[in-house]
């Protein structure tokens, strides 16, 4: 995926129109995507945590619960249909909001 494609990606309207055009058939992925797409997912999860206070604080809220992708048509992001998918999306956000508290704890420190 082009430099380009990433940014046109990066400013979609919704979640939903961002993953429609990062599947894109006519737009190919970078060779590397199957090594480089949870490090790429938790660097955007992170980014988008910490640059918005509101849903920082929502994910903070959580506190130790699961947080599962509930989506049947994605079996590597989300629980997948049979619900036994490996849910990187939500293992991510549980890593990420991990990290925000310990962030939050060094700095009131």
């Amino acid at each position: 995926m082009g430099t380009r494609h990433a940014d046109l990606i990066r400013r979609a309207r919704t979640p939903l129109r961002a993953a429609e055009m990062g599947r894109d058939p006519s737009r190919p992925l970078r060779r590397d995507w199957e090594r480089v797409k949870d490090d790429v997912m938790r660097r955007a999860v992170a980014a988008k945590f910490r640059a918005h206070a509101d849903i920082r604080g929502i994910l903070l809220s959580t506190v130790d619960e699961e947080i599962v992708e509930d989506t049947g048509t994605d079996h590597y992001w989300g629980r997948g249909r049979t619900g036994t998918g490996k849910n990187m999306l939500g293992r991510i956000l549980m890593r990420t909001r991990n990290q925000l508290r310990a962030e939050g704890r060094d700095q009131s420190g």
